[in-house]
């Protein structure tokens, strides 16, 4: 960039009232080429579904960069954060990466010197939300020239989405995808210092940074990235092309993080990967996710969870080691998305319906108290009323105790969004009202066999709708509220259920018992 461009881009940025329509009337190519950096290049979904052979490296070597150290002191920052728990724990990574810049966090719009939107593509849906808060906070930036707006995650990886933004929401600072999280203090910099747009998004799988610091969410629960990335390619789905390809962080790394965490007084875990029962097969020694929880069983921590977890790779060592129990818990989040063969072959699960109960059959018999919930889809093209049935009669024979159900959501560059879109939308939403009328049934007829038990709940803080009422999860995921006093929270304590609810539990808090659920 020449000194004229960049003048006349620093124009463009410290007045942007003055400039917004005029930069609005440029094509995307036009405004890469001529006020933003260079080294751009946008994201592309042919090169993600390349699976390079090249190692990934892990690197231990992170710190904050000399020049940008105390740069945020007497300042503040507020992440939004859209979608799945690897979107909240990679917020919990931006935060520590600009607490480490000394910046401090807030929840105030107004108040804040860096905003971040930790996007979700997985729907349309999330989506337009994330575009909706976009378009709130432009009056801010125009009465604020000064405050650095950035988005990233997963929307950031789609080159639609980069595009759209660059000719419709000029006024955002920073564009950064899933690969370029830990570079946040070098585009912070450039943000600040350059007055231009920073667009760095990588297409190709990063590295691991295994000390990145994070300030997580409570002291209670935490969330543990096991692996990263997704090679499944089911016809539906960007997360693979936005999380890039599988790849494992070491055993080791992960039970020093761990066990760090025990030693902090934090009473759970959830291991984290877009397929987290696929660890380990990129390792170049024999090792999976039943190897490392039967290494976890041996922490001194009480609760140890995972997800999500992909039916292709739910093996028969697993299996062995959750039945061991201990602190594994044997709630199991199984995504079906189909109960009909037919469907499942075209979003390419590559599992059958037989297939799937054949292993719940498993689970059960290893497990016979397991609480499995799953993920459904309805209204994918073609699916027919007869196809839709079959989902219906699978969630009824698997007794799912809960579902997260959706309508069908084309995204682009996935192998679905080609297809027509042929279901009528008032098709789709009788399927789905019908669906989660069963699924509230399960739910309720599950909570109830609770009633008059004693289980054992893990205390996270006040009731959302009432200040003296605890709330908590017990080790199958159930939400309960009871009294008790706030000395609890944070502990795991015994709780009497004596009402049942189709989506929570409430009891009384008793001190002692001689058997719990």
């Amino acid at each position: 960039m020449n000194e004229e461009q960049r003048l006349e881009t620093n124009q463009i940025k410290n007045d942007p009232k003055a400039n917004l329509d005029r930069l609005k009337n440029m094509d995307s190519d036009e405004l890469i080429g001529k006020y933003f950096q260079s080294t751009y290049q946008p994201p592309n979904l042919k090169k993600a579904k390349k699976r390079l052979k090249k190692d990934v490296d892990i690197h231990y070597d992170y710190a904050v960069p000399e020049d940008m150290k105390g740069i945020g002191q007497g300042k503040k920052f507020l992440i939004r954060t859209y979608g799945c728990q690897m979107n909240e724990h990679d917020s919990e990574v931006m935060a520590g990466l600009l607490t480490d810049l000394g910046y401090q966090p807030t929840e105030e719009t107004e108040e804040a010197d860096v905003i971040l939107l930790n996007t979700c593509a997985i729907r349309e849906n999330a989506e337009n939300k994330v575009f909706g808060e976009i378009g709130h906070l432009k009056p801010i930036k125009m009465e604020n020239p000064d405050l650095i707006i950035g988005v990233c995650g997963c929307m950031s990886q789609e080159e639609s989405v980069v595009n759209r933004i660059l000719q419709k929401h000029p006024f955002v600072d920073m564009i950064f995808g899933t690969h370029n999280i830990h570079r946040l203090p070098q585009l912070l910099k450039e943000a600040m210092f350059s007055k231009e747009m920073v667009v760095e998004v990588w297409s190709k799988e990063g590295d691991i940074i295994e000390n990145l610091p994070k300030v997580r969410k409570g002291n209670i629960k935490a969330w543990v990235n096991i692996m990263y990335g997704c090679d499944k390619f089911c016809t539906y789905c960007i997360v693979p092309y936005t999380r890039g390809k599988e790849r494992s962080r070491l055993p080791e790394d992960i039970i020093q993080e761990v066990r760090h965490l025990a030693a902090q007084g934090y009473q759970e875990v959830t291991l984290l990967g877009q397929n987290v029962n696929a660890y380990g097969k990129d390792l170049e020694f024999e090792y999976g996710l039943g190897d490392l929880l039967d290494e976890l069983r041996k922490i001194d921590i009480p609760r140890v969870r995972f997800t999500t977890s992909h039916p292709r790779d739910f093996d028969d060592h697993l299996i062995e080691v959750l039945a061991k129990g201990g602190n594994l818990l044997d709630h199991i989040h199984l995504p079906v998305q189909s109960g009909s063969s037919d469907i499942l072959r075209i979003m390419a699960r590559r599992y059958t319906r037989e297939d799937f109960l054949e292993l719940v059959g498993k689970i059960r018999e290893a497990m016979p108290n397991a609480t499995l919930t799953t993920d459904i889809i309805v209204g994918f093209p073609n699916e027919t009323d007869e196809q839709f049935e079959e989902t219906m009669t699978l969630m009824k024979e698997v007794g799912f105790e809960s579902a997260y159900t959706f309508i069908y959501s084309p995204r682009e560059g996935t192998p679905a969004a080609r297809w027509e879109d042929n279901i009528p939308m008032e098709v789709k939403k009788e399927r789905l009202q019908r669906l989660n009328a069963l699924v509230n049934e399960q739910s309720k007829a599950s909570m109830e066999k609770y009633e008059g038990q004693i289980v054992e709940v893990l205390v996270e803080g006040e009731s959302k709708k009432d200040p003296d009422v605890l709330s908590g999860y017990t080790e199958r995921n159930k939400l309960v509220n009871f009294k008790a006093p706030k000395s609890m929270i944070g502990q795991i304590v015994p709780v009497k259920i004596t009402k049942a609810k189709t989506w929570s539990l409430d009891g009384e808090f008793v001190e002692s018992t001689a058997e719990v659920l």
